[in-house]
């Protein structure tokens, strides 16, 4: 899916207190009892709802590879949504949010300035202002595309300008060809 996206999510999923059902029958039955019936299920994973019975009953144990995923997927989506929403007003609040990435960075700057991008790895803690435009942003449907600006500036201001102290002529930073990123809570 998105990486910006799915980071949010895994940071968030590490606030979790229990684990997420494993077996493809808990999954089936906890994601039966989230939607009130099976014949719901059945549309969302795009399967017939006598298999969903089935998995269910446990007379199917191991579903297809594209299924599982879409099974995994679709419970973490749902568990714990109240500690899932706990962690992110705690991050957005008063916590922030770590980003831990290594990527090309490069910026704009002022003639006479080295703006030559080139990969750095970076581990920053960003203020929960921008965790909470992060999450809003992830909230509202943001394509991959404007969290990954929202991150940009976001590293402009927290790490490239250091809170306004230096490289204040500094006008945008490019943050592409990304090869990791993880967010923290």
């Amino acid at each position: 899916m998105s990486l910006f996206g799915d980071g949010l999510d895994a940071a968030v999923q590490k606030a979790f207190t229990r684990p997420a059902p494993k077996s493809a029958g808990a999954q089936m039955r906890y994601l039966v009892k989230q939607l009130k019936g099976t014949k719901a299920v059945a549309q969302m994973l795009r399967i017939s709802q006598r298999t969903v019975e089935r998995y269910v009953k446990d007379q199917i144990k191991k579903p297809r590879p594209d299924l599982a995923a879409r099974l995994e997927r679709e419970v973490k989506k749902r568990w714990q949504p109240q500690i899932r929403a706990k962690a992110r007003e705690k991050a957005a609040t008063t916590g922030g949010i770590v980003i831990d990435t290594r990527a090309r960075m490069g910026y704009t700057a002022p003639i006479g300035s080295t703006d030559q991008d080139r990969i750095r790895h970076l581990t920053v803690a960003l203020p929960p202002r921008y965790a909470a435009r992060l999450f809003d942003a992830q909230e509202a449907g943001a394509s991959d595309r404007e969290l990954k600006e929202i991150a940009a500036e976001a590293l402009k201001q927290v790490y490239f300008q250091d809170g306004g102290r230096r490289a204040g002529s500094l006008e945008e930073v490019r943050f592409t060809d990304v090869e990791h990123l993880e967010f923290d809570l």
